[in-house]
């Protein structure tokens, strides 16, 4: 036998939570066609490239669930900086938003929603898109033909299912007997065209420009319930949906009470597990426990709940190149309209630096810059202390915040980014929230908020802050957590673990190497827009259907993705 790639003395993580071995992996054609632990000699035939990777943690490749890559894979194949991070599949079309089943004439209306919640301008969707689609099975048709690194499968958003069968009406108005029936028309033709599920929104942080909550934010229980029945009839899919958990609720826990009882009779109803997001807030540190006992019951009870949280905090990025904490002064605000390394210049000009500085002693600002930390190279750091915010280091510095904030921009040559953690802010709950064997890793938003957050490096940062750095859990849980655990909740088959007969996702990873630098704002987007991404260090090869898609970090240009249907 010849193979096309043997990875040789490697340290295999196979991703179901067994213990880490020493063994030859070989890969033919998309597959991996042998596993041999090295105390039984390894494996003895021959391979087209042959690779030593002794000291290197062999594992499935990383899986996603939470992205919003929908558009973005359409004009970056690569999927990055997602893919930065080992991951080699992407669930996608989470919180209602999906392109189908809406096509060429609706592209304005779905553009719209899409800026609202991506930060990515409305012109960025219309041009940097064909619109060669209009029902969902079409749009899965196109994405198939489409070279694509990562492999790639989506869920039919609730958003774009309402305005194809409401129109405008689909903002506020409750649907019809015929409304609903047209939808569950539109969701059957999805999930018989392969999608992986259906999803919506239901929180008031998700809004258009002009305030107005996406469609079916405000959807009757009988109307969600009505859309989840299919997948039960289908008997395949996951009910993705963003809740309104502790939301203008006070002191008062009955609608949150009330948010997961609903989400407990979907499962009920459909057979089918739905996912939703659980994050901790310093608002109501003890929040996320009782999300986390009222889906306990909900479960007791013959539901199927999962929630998700991502393996760090959830923040705000400030950067020279996108938002600053002082852009209420009329001479920040004048800063703001200035691109392409200008605004840099402007600083260096001590006339102009100085009426920065004055305007933000004067103005100041709303944010706490107690809490506003710097992201250094090498390693960004997710569990900031009080040293690294902006507050200490300008008293340490013996100048105004203001002019601190300059003189870090000035000493990263313009590229500065600060972190003001504003959901799982608690390293501490993170990880007790992690420790629950109910809850994925998840909320990455992979591809949305593009100039607000960026999460999705979580692979990088729990492998390196909690396993490595910390040793909260052991390499063999964390990988499961990462692979056979998000396969096996969206059903996706032969991926998620490391076995013969699997597909050749793979990960070649220099676990003591991984490094996480601070995030970049690139403007790399159809018509010039920016976005933030994150590259990583210590990823040593990447594999995508058998196929290296990264090499030593860097993108190799195989394209082998393809899409994913459940099993």
């Amino acid at each position: 036998m010849v193979y096309d790639v043997i990875l040789r003395n490697g340290t295999v993580v196979d991703g179901t939570g067994g213990s880490a071995r020493q063994a030859d992996v070989a890969v033919l054609g998309d597959r991996i066609a042998a596993v041999t632990d090295l105390d039984e000699g390894g494996i003895a035939d021959r391979a087209r490239r042959e690779i030593d990777v002794e000291g290197r943690l062999v594992t499935p490749g990383f899986i996603d669930v939470h992205t919003q890559l929908d558009a973005q894979i359409l004009w970056d194949p690569s999927g990055a900086p997602a893919t930065d991070h080992g991951i080699t599949s992407a669930v996608m079309g989470n919180c209602g938003l999906s392109l189908a089943p809406l096509g060429s004439a609706e592209s304005g209306a779905v553009a719209e929603m899409l800026e609202a919640f991506s930060d990515v301008p409305r012109e960025v969707y219309v041009e940097g898109l064909s619109w060669e689609w209009k029902s969902y099975g079409e749009y899965l048709s196109f994405l198939s033909r489409q070279s694509v690194g990562p492999n790639v499968g989506g869920m039919v958003g609730h958003a774009a299912i309402r305005m194809a069968v409401m129109g405008e009406r689909a903002f506020d108005d409750m649907a019809s007997t015929d409304d609903v029936a047209a939808m569950v028309d539109l969701v059957d033709e999805a999930m018989t065209a392969g999608a992986l599920g259906f999803s919506t929104s239901r929180t008031y942080l998700h809004r258009m420009r002009d305030g107005r909550p996406l469609p079916g934010s405000h959807a009757h229980t009988d109307e969600l319930c009505a859309l989840a029945d299919v997948l039960g009839r289908h008997g395949t899919g996951v009910v993705q949906g963003a809740m309104r958990l502790g939301e203008r609720d006070g002191d008062d826990l009955a609608n949150t009470r009330a948010e997961v009882g609903t989400l407990g009779e979907i499962s009920r109803r459909s057979g089918r597990t739905v996912t939703f997001g659980v994050l901790q807030s310093n608002r109501r540190p003890d929040l996320f426990r009782e999300v986390l006992a009222f889906t306990r019951r909900e479960n007791e009870t013959g539901a199927q709940l999962r929630p998700q949280t991502p393996a760090h905090g959830v923040g705000m990025l400030f950067s020279l190149d996108t938002r600053t904490p002082f852009d209420e002064a009329p001479a920040w605000q004048e800063l703001q309209t200035r691109t392409n390394g200008h605004r840099l210049q402007m600083l260096r000009d001590p006339a102009f630096r100085q009426r920065l500085i004055n305007e933000a002693d004067v103005h100041g600002t709303a944010l706490d810059l107690s809490r506003l930390y710097v992201l250094e190279a090498p390693d960004s750091r997710y569990d900031p202390h009080p040293e690294r915010s902006l507050h200490e280091i300008a008293l340490a510095r013996g100048v105004s915040h203001g002019a601190a904030f300059i003189e870090l921009c000035m000493e990263h040559d313009g590229h500065l980014v600060m972190y003001l953690p504003i959901l799982n802010e608690e390293l501490a709950a993170v990880a007790e929230m992690l420790d629950d064997e109910m809850v994925a890793i998840g909320v990455s938003a992979a591809g949305a908020h593009v100039c607000e957050v960026m999460d999705a490096d979580q692979p990088t940062f729990l492998l390196a802050h909690w396993v490595r750095d910390q040793r909260r859990w052991p390499v063999e849980e964390a990988v499961r957590r990462l692979t056979s655990d998000p396969a096996d909740l969206f059903g996706l088959g032969d991926r998620g673990r490391l076995h013969v007969g699997a597909y050749a996702d793979l990960n070649v990873i220099d676990l003591e190497a991984l490094t996480l630098p601070p995030p970049e704002f690139v403007r790399d987007l159809p018509t010039g827009a920016g976005r933030f991404v994150q590259p990583a260090g210590g990823y040593d090869y990447t594999f995508v259907n058998g196929r290296v898609f990264r090499e030593f970090d860097e993108p190799t240009g195989e394209m082998a993705g393809r899409v994913l249907r459940p099993s």
